[in-house]
């Protein structure tokens, strides 16, 4: 019974720290995406009104400090948000505990009994887990909530900013590395090969049909510079 007791915690808790870090490197993905196609927009928008290396230059940089700055911001909160609803959750179930800890046994044990364990044998898991760290087990189980690991909102917020600026700075350095000729077309196909390897891996870590994903990726990447690149010849040729 011990053995099998262990056992069990140690895959669910296992399972929650594979998912944790594939929502983490999916959110790394997403945000180096959403910095390759909002600077790409900018840059490229800003290259079709014509104006100067200098202008161009200041533009991108501003995109990339705002949009990382946005990205940090937008992240933090909404970690924060998460886990101080997480911690409320597991300050209440300590509650109930004290209270009713017959009550929250029997839960534990039925949470435990509906993954497929014997009804003899959920009693016995819920027991001796309960004997250990029974606010714990209770949070795991019954929550998916593990109260030794809460997420850090700032070490979300700066993997979201690096995330989004390693993305950024492709369309960035392309545009202001190749002659101005054809920095437009050669930008364009940087980012394209980008949100190419952005919507694979997208796909793959979501177990999404890849190239459904990564076409839809790059269209909506196209779109976006197509936007932005004739509104920028619009204005120039009105400036």
């Amino acid at each position: 019974m011990t053995v099998a007791a262990h056992t069990t915690a140690e895959d669910l808790t296992e399972d929650q720290e594979i998912a944790s870090k594939l929502n983490w490197l999916r959110a790394a993905v997403l945000g180096a995406n959403d910095g390759i196609v909002s600077t790409a927009g900018i840059v490229v928008g800003v290259a079709g009104a014509a104006v100067s290396t200098t202008a161009l230059f200041a533009s991108g940089v501003a995109g990339v400090v705002a949009g990382a700055i946005s990205m940090a911001a937008g992240e933090y909160v909404s970690v924060s948000t998460q886990r101080d609803t997480e911690r409320a959750i597991v300050n209440a179930e300590k509650i109930r505990l004290s209270q009713k800890p017959e009550h929250e046994l029997r839960a534990l044990s039925e949470v435990i009994e509906s993954r497929g364990v014997t009804p003899s044998l959920s009693r016995e898991v819920a027991f001796q887990l309960t004997q250990k760290d029974a606010v714990r087990a209770q949070s795991i189980w019954r929550f998916g909530i593990d109260p030794d690991a809460y997420t850090n909102p700032w070490h979300a917020a700066f993997a979201s900013m690096l995330s989004f600026v390693s993305g950024a700075l492709i369309p960035f350095v392309a545009i202001l590395t190749t002659p101005a000729a054809v920095a437009v077309p050669i930008t364009v196909a940087a980012v394209t090969i980008a949100l190419a390897i952005t919507g694979s891996i997208s796909a793959r870590l979501g177990g999404a049909p890849q190239l459904r994903a990564t076409l839809r990726n790059i269209v909506g990447g196209l779109l976006a510079m197509g936007v932005t690149y004739s509104i920028g010849l619009l204005v120039g040729h009105f400036a």
